[in-house]
């Protein structure tokens, strides 16, 4: 999977109010790569599907990974800043511009902190485990 932060270059980013799944609450646009695509490819294909822009140039900023039922899920975190095309929402959620600042205060979907981390803090690496009705990330 992956999981792109836009970023205008006026302070803002662009996150998903995602919720038609299991993941909800607010989190950056990406989705599954498909059999035989190139992962950067896939990030920009998701990211036009989910919010009508063509990312230009994705930045690899690290990875997000859990397991679950004995599966390694791994999610390829990118930053852009360079995009052309129209915002619009899609049926994962509504897609809007914040102030960056104001990005951890929102209801964010499960580990999106750690995300924050990942491109802002140079982490580049977030590994998740259960910690009984808690889930802990830690960062490498």
């Amino acid at each position: 999977m992956n999981m792109c932060m836009i970023e205008d270059h006026e302070g803002h980013v662009l996150i998903q109010n995602k919720v038609n799944d299991s993941y909800t609450g607010i989190t950056f646009p990406g989705g599954h790569v498909e059999k035989e695509e190139i992962f950067k490819d896939a990030m920009i294909r998701e990211v036009k599907e989910e919010t009508g822009l063509t990312i230009k140039n994705p930045y690899l900023c690290g990875l997000y990974h859990w397991y679950k039922h004995s599966i390694h899920n791994i999610i390829l975190v990118y930053k852009a800043s360079e995009y052309e095309g129209t915002l619009h929402s899609s049926d994962e959620g509504e897609v809007y511009w914040i102030d960056e600042e104001d990005f951890l205060k929102q209801p964010l979907a499960t580990g999106m902190e750690y995300v924050w981390d990942i491109v802002h803090k140079q982490h580049q690496e977030c590994i998740m485990s259960n910690m009984g009705e808690h889930k802990r990330g830690d960062l490498f």
